[in-house]
This record gives C-alpha cells, structure tokens and sequence, in this order.
C-alpha cells in the first residue's frame, strides 16, 4: 500500500508536468509555423454551413477570390469562384 501511494506521488506530478511541457510546446510551434512568411495569411475561411451530418459548405477566400467549396467524407470540391468582396458591402 505504501509503495502505491509513493509511486502515485512520483509518477502523477511527472505525467501532468509532461501534459503542461507538451502543451507549452504545440503553443511554440503554432506560433512558429502557423503564420505564412510575412505575418500574413493567404488562406481565410469566411463562413462555413451544415448541409447535412457529412456535408459542408465553405467559403473559402484565397488571393483576392471568394471560392465555395463542399466538404465531405469524400474530400473536398470547388463548386463555384468569384472576386473578393468588399468588407463594407
């Protein structure tokens, strides 16, 4: 019994020291890599609806085009592309 509860002292701080270091690592390197070069990026989801359970429509801006997409289990498809929309409009 005694030896369980020492081994519950050693090893539960040491996994949840593990669990804040691997977080601590994944913000690292979200930060790292999760901008494109130039601090901006060139993709940007503006608005996403649920057709069905395994149906998506997004849309999709991406190099001053507006595209919309469906996203099921079966990949994704370009359904249609326009310009950009301005942000007032």
């Amino acid at each position: 019994m005694i030896w369980y509860l020492l081994k519950l002292l050693v090893l539960l701080p040491l996994i949840g020291g593990l669990a804040w270091a691997s977080l601590k690592l994944a913000q690292r390197m979200r930060a790292k890599f999760g901008v494109a070069q130039g601090g901006a990026k060139s993709v940007r989801i503006i608005e996403t609806t649920m057709l069905s359970p395994t149906l998506k429509l997004a849309v999709i801006e991406f190099h001053g085009r507006e595209i919309l997409v469906s996203a099921s289990r079966q990949g994704l498809t370009r359904l249609a592309e326009a310009p950009a929309r301005e942000v007032g409009e």
